[in-house]
């Protein structure tokens, strides 16, 4: 009589893909005296996404952003932005985010939930993230290519300084506006 064989375990669908800094942007935007928004992005912004193609809730992501990198392009205000009153960049020197649920929302849609920590304040955010793409790049390597948006409450995460005008409102608003388009590079 016959044994049945075994069948052979899957080859791991988990595929490494590293953050390309070169071709990634986190941008913030926030409303100024109730009437302008000001953005700014972060440019150091380091991070790994280990993807399971065929499980997408199997996958994870991890980044952290340098704070001494932000850039509203105006140098006063960026060291407003790096001092206590704000994000404390010699206490806090990095934002990170890591993932504790990825979940498909629509074709090349995700919705990735995580704790955003800002300021030594984790808090749980959601993702709205897009692919946009993947290719063959001319080094041999593989990119994909993604864009994410969130809101978050800066007050939620320590960032209180404030002031209020005579007219009603404040100087800097309390909604933050997060995008972040994202280039990977696949490490395996």
């Amino acid at each position: 009589m016959a044994t049945a064989q075994k069948p052979a375990a899957p080859a791991s669908s988990i595929s490494q893909w590293r953050i390309d800094p070169a071709h990634t942007r986190a941008e913030f935007a926030v409303k100024h005296l109730m009437i302008t928004t000001v953005r700014g992005h972060f440019a150091d912004v380091d991070g790994t996404v280990h993807e399971d193609a065929t499980d997408p809730s199997r996958s994870s992501i991890e980044v952290s952003i340098k704070v001494a990198s932000i850039d509203t392009g105006v140098e006063q205000r960026d060291a407003h932005l790096r001092s206590p009153d704000f994000f404390d960049a010699e206490q806090f020197p990095s934002l990170t985010f890591r993932s504790t649920n990825v979940a498909p929302a629509g074709e090349n849609k995700l919705k990735v939930t995580g704790d955003l920590t800002i300021k030594g304040v984790t808090k749980p955010v959601v993702l709205d993230v897009t692919e946009e793409g993947r290719r063959s790049d001319p080094w041999g390597g593989n990119r994909s290519g993604f864009s994410a948006t969130t809101k978050i409450d800066r007050r939620d995460f320590g960032l209180d300084y404030n002031q209020a005008l005579e007219t009603g409102g404040w100087v800097v608003g309390h909604e933050v506006k997060i995008n972040l388009d994202i280039e990977l590079i696949r490490q395996d």
